[in-house]
């Protein structure tokens, strides 16, 4: 992983992120997703059905999978990474995140309940927002704070078009560069 996934990862914007994707991309409402926090890694999503059923993919911990797939989608290739080996015993531990510590969560379910431009302005805060904290302007705790100020003050679209997102995501990316010059 490199340095932005990395602080992604630990504020768990990329959480945040992936709760606006699966919004747009599988048309699920925002009240129909949650994160678990997985310390074993080895769950990388689970759906439940109307019946009660829940489907998961399960792999050790190794990128290489999903992008192997992402780049052979639909094929199915032999996999680069080491399999997961069912008949060793594991044990898979799910708990919820603690909001207090994991504040970029609660912005990735507000954009992804507002849709419009919240998601395209989340994600330009923070590109920038990271981007401050790794340069030494921020504070990794203002990661968060800066992103929800940037997305509370922008102005919001209910159905912009591409060029609006273009203006803003401009707009959001110099809204965090005033805050990271302080």
């Amino acid at each position: 992983m490199g340095p932005k996934i990395t602080v992604d990862s630990a504020t768990m914007m990329n959480k945040a992120l992936e709760l606006i994707e699966a919004r747009w991309l599988f048309g699920v409402p925002a009240g129909q997703l949650e994160v678990l926090v997985h310390p074993q890694s080895i769950v990388h999503s689970l759906v439940e059905f109307v019946d009660g059923s829940v489907i998961a993919q399960l792999s050790p911990p190794d990128m290489r999978l999903p992008i192997q797939y992402a780049l052979s989608y639909p094929r199915r290739l032999p996999g680069p990474a080491r399999r997961l080996d069912v008949a060793v015993p594991l044990t898979l531990d799910f708990e919820p995140p603690d909001p207090a510590r994991f504040p970029a969560l609660r912005l990735g379910l507000e954009a992804a309940e507002r849709g419009g431009t919240a998601g395209a302005v989340l994600n330009a805060a923070n590109e920038e927002a990271v981007q401050g904290f790794l340069d030494g302007r921020l504070r990794f705790t203002d990661i968060a704070e800066v992103c929800a100020g940037v997305l509370a003050a922008h102005p919001y679209r209910s159905d912009p078009e591409l060029d609006e997102l273009r203006a803003l995501d401009t707009w959001a990316r110099q809204e965090v560069a005033s805050w990271a010059s302080v």
